[in-house]
């Protein structure tokens, strides 16, 4: 895991087997629901697999960009100007950014 004051890089949040060697999903949420409650969202960045995004009271934002792949320019304005707003909504706001392994995207 890779931490700022405001943004957080990460593996991808992972449920059964997977959790064994990625981040256990239910560990991710209350990580973020303890030291971040309220203030976080969540970008998944995998265009492989996704997972309920009730984990993170639905506060999740999926940007569809494949494995070892420059992503789309579309797809990266749309990710900062998401960013730019969340993040000027209050000074508290935190991002956790994931790819697949947490180091690609």
């Amino acid at each position: 895991v890779f931490s700022t004051d405001r943004i957080i890089a990460m593996s991808f949040p992972s449920s059964g087997k997977q959790s064994f060697y990625r981040n256990p999903i239910k560990e991710v949420a209350r990580f973020l629901d303890t030291k971040h409650p309220d203030h976080y969202k969540v970008y998944n960045l995998c265009s492989e697999k996704g997972y309920d995004p009730k984990y993170f009271h639905y506060r999740v934002e999926r940007i569809f960009i494949d494995d070892h792949n420059v992503p789309a320019l579309q797809d990266m304005l749309k990710f900062t100007a998401n960013v730019r707003e969340w993040m000027n909504q209050d000074e508290k706001n935190v991002i956790a950014i994931h790819c697949k392994g947490g180091k690609g995207r």
